[in-house]
């Protein structure tokens, strides 16, 4: 009897819980939908995606919990975010909409799986609880088997293709078909010549030997700055940054010291020669 009310029953350190990691997780969730930088968002659905397999691993869904932390967070989430990360996918980019009214399709699929679920749970009844012990009687990986491939069986397996044809569409509409034959490097080279483009390779960017930032333009011999050693991409998205006067004037004077270094041990080199000279 002990057992069946303890079964039905909550302690005060399982609802603190559930009230505290549940409030980080619905921020979490809401900031990865508004957040304007998709690093940013990325790395709130992680910390979202971890605070759920705390809750797993507290159910006693082992499994689930590890699976949870390695698949999702570990690999998923972290190669998403890495990819991110190198693309620099920034906040202009991600207000461009290549179909037109695709938020508003978004809005009305999000608020019709809101009532969906809202009316689910409170059309959900439970007559009998079993609890943990029960359903991991044989173990919680035996015991998830069991229903994912007994009586959640077609749930899985439409969550399969529904993956399978996800993953097919992406890669579909990314892929490219080429309708003309690539150019060699002898033909590139040769057109290059014949336009009068950038013969030499281009310089590297940078401000002389002190910098070697992508988005900052290295200098000429006289000091302005050369478009060619920033990358196009950098330009078109205004993340070149200016070299700034200070540095300009640093440049200077280093090469006034080096100017003035060079003349006085050439003068010393002089007069050293003189002495000898003079002493034979």
């Amino acid at each position: 009897m002990s057992a069946q009310l303890a079964a039905y029953s909550t302690s005060t350190g399982e609802a603190f819980q559930f009230w505290v990691l549940g409030t980080v997780a619905v921020i979490g969730a809401l900031c990865t939908v508004f957040m304007k930088r998709a690093v940013h968002s990325a790395l709130c659905l992680a910390g979202t995606m971890i605070i759920l397999a705390v809750f797993y691993l507290a159910n006693g869904a082992y499994f689930l919990g590890v699976v949870q932390i390695v698949v999702y967070t570990g690999a998923i989430m972290m190669l998403f975010l890495f990819v991110v990360m190198l693309v620099g996918v920034t906040a202009a980019d991600s207000l461009k909409e290549t179909i037109k009214g695709q938020r508003w399709l978004a809005l009305m699929c999000g608020l019709g799986f809101g009532v969906l679920l809202f009316a689910g749970i409170g059309n959900a009844s439970l007559n009998e609880f079993s609890g943990l012990t029960q359903a991991n009687a044989n173990g919680n990986v035996e015991g998830l088997a069991a229903l994912i491939f007994t009586k959640y069986v077609f749930a899985f397996e439409i969550t399969g293709v529904l993956l399978i044809t996800a993953a097919v569409g992406a890669m579909v509409l990314t892929h490219r078909e080429r309708t003309e034959r690539a150019k060699t490097q002898r033909e590139l080279s040769e057109e290059r010549v014949r336009e009068g483009k950038q013969l030499p390779p281009l310089p590297a960017p940078g401000v002389y030997a002190r910098h070697n930032a992508v988005d900052i333009a290295g200098l000429l011999p006289d000091g302005t700055p050369s478009d060619l050693t920033v990358s196009k991409t950098l330009r078109e998205r205004g993340q070149i940054r200016d070299v700034s006067q200070d540095a300009l004037n640093d440049l200077r004077a280093m090469e006034q010291r080096a100017e003035e270094r060079l003349e006085r041990s050439a003068v010393e080199s002089t007069n050293r020669k003189r002495a000898e000279e003079a002493s034979k």
